[in-house]
């Protein structure tokens, strides 16, 4: 097993620490990590995507840092204001990005993450042609390219389990998969060990966090939290602090037979260099366990 960072779990890093990404290789192996997953990048103000991309390929190789995964948002249904042929576009050029980057795996959204992203139509099932006609070319594409493309249970609109899976059917390509996150399933009030085990099947990429949990029947419980689909009050925690059930939820994955890399995805309120150290190891552990 294999155990990976993503960036994003960076993003709380204080003002006066801010890196850049291609810092955020070295500090991604001094703390214990085999490999790093960069989410969005943004490039510095005269580079393109591409070239930065080839950089940063270059400085994890001298480090031995595998850069796993490209991760990138995307909307099928209002992106690009709406207009499907240029947010594919948009995407496709993310693709172009994947590739300069080495990885072998991409994942993008289908939607964004507004919970109510289909107000304009009438249904999940009467968009699901239009985001699967979008994840289809993006894969058919990316395989050109040796890379394989996924969506993830994000963005609470495409999250429960059965719209995943029913997304993956619809698309029906041997390059496209499923990135499961373990902890997303409950910014849409599922069950992560249930939904784990209809997910784990299909998996390309795993996506391990964990959160605190208030009922939405009390009040606010003020910074750091944000509320799920049906109105629960979440926030991001070191993996094992939670109420998320990791090893029950690993050991779903691990009786599927998916053996690859595990990226810790830090959300948490502490300092992220020791939010992740900790995870880093209970994760370790509780993959052994289960």
């Amino acid at each position: 097993m294999k155990y990976a960072l993503s960036s994003y779990s960076f993003y709380r890093l204080p003002a006066n620490e801010k890196k850049d990404f291609l810092s955020l290789i070295s500090r991604t192996k001094s703390l214990g990590f085999d490999a790093i997953e960069f989410t969005d990048l943004v490039p510095p103000e005269g580079m393109d995507n591409v070239s930065y991309g080839k950089q940063l390929r270059q400085k994890a190789e001298a480090l031995g840092v595998e850069i796993c995964a490209y991760t990138v948002g995307a909307n099928f249904l209002n992106g690009s204001n709406g207009d499907l042929a240029i947010e594919i576009n948009r995407i496709k050029q993310q693709v172009d990005t994947a590739e300069a980057l080495g990885v072998k795996k991409m994942r993008h959204d289908a939607t964004s993450g507004d919970p109510y992203d289909c107000k304009h139509f009438r249904s999940f099932d009467s968009v699901l042609p239009r985001l699967s006609e979008g994840c289809r070319v993006i894969t058919e594409y990316a395989a050109s390219k040796g890379i394989a493309t996924m969506v993830e249970n994000h963005g609470m609109f495409c999250q429960e389990p059965e719209r995943v899976e029913k997304l993956l059917s619809a698309v029906n390509h041997p390059n496209f998969g499923w990135l499961v996150d373990i902890g997303n399933f409950l910014c849409a009030d599922v069950s992560p060990a249930l939904a784990c085990s209809i997910a784990a099947p299909y998996a390309f990429h795993v996506h391990v966090k964990d959160f605190h949990f208030k009922s939405g029947q009390e009040s606010n419980p003020g910074q750091g939290f944000f509320r799920s689909r049906g109105g629960h009050y979440l926030r991001g925690a070191i993996i094992g602090h939670g109420c998320v059930p990791v090893t029950q939820c690993l050991s779903r994955i691990k009786a599927a037979g998916y053996d690859d890399v595990l990226t810790v995805e830090f959300e948490g309120l502490e300092y992220p260099d020791t939010g992740i150290k900790i995870g880093l190891e209970n994760l370790k552990r509780f993959w052994e366990e289960c």
